[in-house]
This record gives structure tokens, C-alpha cells and sequence, in this order.
């Protein structure tokens, strides 16, 4: 290579140096033009220098190495333990939702069919009642083969109604408890606390209480609005807890000691 290289130099020397001599051109000029050959020389071994690495650089090549056998096994392996791992984990989730999650989901659907048939009066659907076309009991099956499925079912009827009268119940006329809030002291009162209740549909309600009054005023407040306590309950904001309410307990007993907000959250059903 550097062999060629010389011969090269050699060469564009001679040229130069012919082209000069029978030139009109000066000395000067002769200097400029052989370094303008010079840059354009080096311009041009530069980028035969470079071409091959900016090939490399924008278009690389790939080349996978073979794996070894080794290596191929510790991967087999790997891959076994993680499905293996993936195998317990989905086992233990299966067992846990069939021994907990399940279990709990249903015992707080029953208890919601409960309530809710409870509330509308309707819980004689809980009951197991009769079964149609089950066997009867031996009192009540007909002793004349030739009277008809009516007569037979009013005879039936008519048995049980003698042997289990349904005793006479006079419903109790429930009274309607009346709720009576006392009015709002001024703003300006001494002892003066303002509360605000957060419902459970976005709705904010507020009003002035003094310190000295009772804490079940803040539940009879709350059946007011629409919420009974049997259903719901009152928090505080932070920390979240359960704000303590009895007769003889004051809203500075309970912790309202300033303007407070607190959140009617819906009691959380106890599981059996």
C-alpha cells in the first residue's frame, strides 16, 4: 500500500511539475495549485478511509452467535421453572377463590337478598314453602278415590286451617317518630361549631350547631336528610374514622371542636 502510494505522489509530482513548465503560470500560482492538489489528495484518501466504517455504522450487520449447548439447556431449564412457577401461582389463586372469595361473595348476596325482601315486605319468599308434586302428609291425602282434585284440595285446606288455626295478631300501630331539630344559634355565638355533610350523592349540606348540645342531634340531622342511621353511619374526614355519638355524649365529647366536615358512608354488612 505505501508502496503504491508512493508511486501515486510520485506521479501527481511529475504532472504538476511538467504542467508548470510549459505553463505561462508564476511560481505562486504553481505553489497554489500544487496545494490545491494536496487538500483534494487528502479529501479524497479521507473518504476512502471512511466510506467502509460509514457503511458499517448506518447499515450494521447482525450476526447471531450459535448458542452452545449449554447455554441452550440453562435456557430449557429457565423456562421450566417459570412455567412451573406460573402453574403454582394460578393453583393457589383457584384454591384461595374457591375457599375465601367465593364463600364471602355469596354469604353478602344472601344477606342483601335478605334485606332487600325484608324491606318490601316480601319475606315470605325466603321461606322454603311446599314442594308441588312432593309427597304429602298421610293426614291429608284423600280417603275417597272418587272426589275431585277440587274437593280434595278443600278438604286439605280445610284440615290444616283446623289443625294449625293462624292465630289472631292485631298489628301494633307503629308510631312515626318525629324529628324536631332546634334552631341554628347565630354565627356570632359563643361555642358556635358549623358541620357539613358529605352525602353519598355528592350532596353537601351544612348547618350550626353549638358544642354543648347532644350528638345524636347529628343523627336525627342525618334521618332527616334521607339517610337512617341503621343504614349509615358518620366519619370524619381525617383520620377516617367513626365519629362516637350517644345520649349523653356532647359534640365536644365526641371530637367537634370546630367547623367539621363529615361523610355519610353506608354501613359495612358483618359476615356470618
Amino acid at each position: 500500500m505505501s508502496d503504491k502510494f508512493a508511486v501515486f505522489l510520485c506521479l501527481l509530482g511529475g504532472f504538476c511539475f511538467i504542467s508548470w513548465k510549459h505553463s505561462l503560470i508564476g511560481v505562486t500560482d504553481a505553489l497554489k495549485l500544487a496545494g490545491r492538489g494536496i487538500i483534494f489528495l487528502g479529501i479524497c484518501t479521507w473518504l476512502i478511509y471512511m466510506l467502509p466504517r460509514l457503511k458499517s455504522f448506518f447499515f450494521p450487520v447482525c450476526q447471531e452467535l450459535p448458542e452452545s449447548p449449554l447455554q441452550e439447556s440453562d435456557r430449557l431449564r429457565q423456562e421450566e421453572a417459570r412455567r412451573i412457577q406460573q402453574h403454582q401461582h394460578n393453583d393457589k389463586m383457584s384454591d384461595y377463590s374457591e375457599r375465601v372469595l367465593k364463600p364471602r361473595q355469596s354469604s353478602l348476596l344472601q344477606q342483601k337478598v335478605e334485606r332487600h325482601y325484608s324491606m318490601t315486605g316480601e319475606s315470605w319468599r325466603l321461606t322454603q314453602g311446599f314442594p308441588v308434586g312432593g309427597e304429602e302428609d298421610p293426614g291429608c291425602r284423600a280417603v275417597d278415590e272418587d272426589e275431585s282434585a277440587n274437593q280434595g284440595a278443600r278438604r286439605r285446606r280445610t284440615l290444616l286451617q283446623t289443625v294449625t288455626p293462624d292465630p289472631t295478631r292485631t298489628p301494633a300501630p307503629k308510631q312515626k317518630k318525629v324529628i324536631v331539630l332546634p334552631d341554628e344559634p347565630p354565627e356570632d355565638a359563643e361555642g358556635v361549631v358549623r358541620i357539613a355533610l358529605r352525602c353519598p350523592s355528592r350532596r353537601t349540606i351544612q348547618r350550626r350547631f353549638l358544642k354543648t348540645w347532644s350528638s345524636t342531634l347529628l343523627l336525627d340531622w342525618m334521618l332527616k336528610s334521607g339517610y337512617p342511621p341503621a343504614l349509615y353511619t358518620l366519619c370524619s374526614s381525617f383520620p377516617r374514622e367513626t365519629l362516637r355519638t350517644a345520649e349523653g355524649l356532647s359534640l365536644e365529647e365526641a371530637g367537634v371542636l370546630t367547623h367539621t366536615l363529615l361523610h355519610v358512608e353506608e354501613n359495612e354488612p358483618a359476615l356470618t
